[in-house]
């Protein structure tokens, strides 16, 4: 893995984490929030939230990786 990738990766997930559970948990129903070490739609919602930042950061990027 380049380190490009590897601090794209690395920033998507801080990133995504800090507005799932800052910004957008404190205002889910409790059956969407996550629980520790449970696979239930609360971690889903932050992997797509992860995921898409991700994706947001990679097509910013993109023009300068050329």
């Amino acid at each position: 893995m380049t380190r490009s990738l590897w601090r794209d990766s690395l920033l998507a997930v801080l990133s995504g984490n800090a507005i799932h559970f800052l910004l957008i948990e404190p205002r889910l129903p409790e059956r969407f929030r996550h629980h520790a070490f449970q696979l239930d739609p609360g971690l889903w919602i932050d992997f797509m939230i992860c995921f898409l930042a991700f994706a947001v950061i990679r097509w910013f990027r993109r023009p300068l990786d050329q």
